[in-house]
């Protein structure tokens, strides 16, 4: 019985690990850092990962693994506004439900170059919406302004439904929001359900 609660532990421990290494990259962040933010004792923290560098290599791990899983979602499809509607909606359930993790993916695509190694999972969100990141200078400049202000926007996003307890209502708002800036008008944006009479 034990064991599910532990995985509840460190998956929020990564989040929150996540979004501090995010914001001051891995060797501004220290330990005592994740600890008082997660409200552990720095033993409490080591308790779960026994050092920093295994705290971040488990944060990357699950960056890659959702990034992975954005891929495996829109294998197949090919090129167009239904492969971007998927991604989008998987890019957003990935943000409301793992907000810090959301931040370390898309930093290497938003914050300054060298400030922050590239991540696999940060190429994935590129590639997911046909973008290939080693090859931006020679892809269609307004696809990848596009494609970055989609993706930085829904960080953003994320982050503040989550903060205000609003993802369901925020959801379908973001993803429409998304697909406009990918260029993809909206047929109707979702009403807020209190504006529903």
């Amino acid at each position: 019985m034990t064991r599910p609660f532990r995985q509840q532990i460190d998956a929020g421990i990564l989040d929150r690990a996540a979004a501090i290494f995010a914001r001051r990259g891995f060797a501004k962040t220290s330990v005592q850092d994740v600890a008082d933010a997660v409200g552990l004792s720095k033993a409490g923290l080591l308790h779960h990962f026994p050092s920093k560098e295994q705290l971040h290599d488990a944060v990357l791990a699950q960056s890659d693994a959702l990034g992975g899983r954005l891929l495996d979602a829109v294998e197949g499809l090919p090129p167009g506004p239904d492969r971007d509607r998927r991604a989008v909606e998987v890019v957003v359930d990935i943000a409301l439900a793992h907000p810090g993790v959301v931040s370390l993916l898309l930093t290497p695509i938003t914050a300054d170059p060298g400030q922050h190694d590239p991540t696999d999972a940060a190429a994935a969100a590129m590639r997911a919406f046909g973008v290939d990141p080693e090859a931006v200078a020679d892809t269609d400049p307004e696809r990848v302004v596009r494609v970055i202000g989609a993706l930085a926007g829904l960080a953003v996003l994320a982050l503040a439904a989550v903060q205000e307890d609003l993802t369901t209502a925020w959801r379908p708002l973001m993803v429409a929001t998304a697909l406009d800036t990918l260029g993809h008008r909206s047929t109707r944006t979702p009403a807020h359900p209190s504006m529903e009479a």
